[in-house]
């Protein structure tokens, strides 16, 4: 199913997300792809956001997530990268030495939406309607008019 659900709530949020080690630090990523990447589902599994799909390249990470709407997506980035940073430095003590200060990740970070099709807003409007029109029927008693005796 495309959509996750809270109490009152139907929700598909995609976000495509881009960001990058500071200065770009190629010889760094390589030898610790495999511990940021654990970090990154650890970190996101905390917050309960899916990756739906993520790359790892040379100089940057691409990650594919379903944020639930309750979360910002500034403040789940902010928290992604802060903790991320100093898990980092925790796990690789002597990377302080060289780089310092514990800051990992650039400032800032690229993130777009990925639309929903018509066909999927379309069938959601149409559940939505029925759904309405049942909750009226169990919830709602017809009345009779007593002036006409019906």
């Amino acid at each position: 199913m495309d959509e996750n659900s809270l109490s009152h709530t139907r929700w598909n949020c995609i976000y495509h997300i881009v960001f990058i080690p500071k200065y770009r630090r190629k010889e760094i990523y390589g030898k610790l792809r495999q511990d940021i990447g654990q970090i990154i589902r650890q970190l996101c599994a905390y917050k309960d956001v899916e990756i739906v799909e993520a790359k790892a390249c040379s100089d940057h990470i691409h990650m594919c997530v379903k944020i639930p709407p309750k979360i910002a997506v500034s403040s789940f980035m902010g928290y992604l990268k802060g903790k991320s940073s100093l898990m980092v430095f925790d796990k690789h003590a002597n990377l302080k030495y060289k780089y310092g200060n514990r800051h990992f990740w650039a400032k800032g970070y690229y993130v777009s939406t990925v639309g929903l099709n018509k066909a999927t807003i379309q069938k959601y409007i149409r559940d939505q309607e029925n759904d309405d029109l049942m909750n009226d029927k169990t919830s709602v008693k017809e009345h009779e008019d007593p002036f006409k005796g019906r």
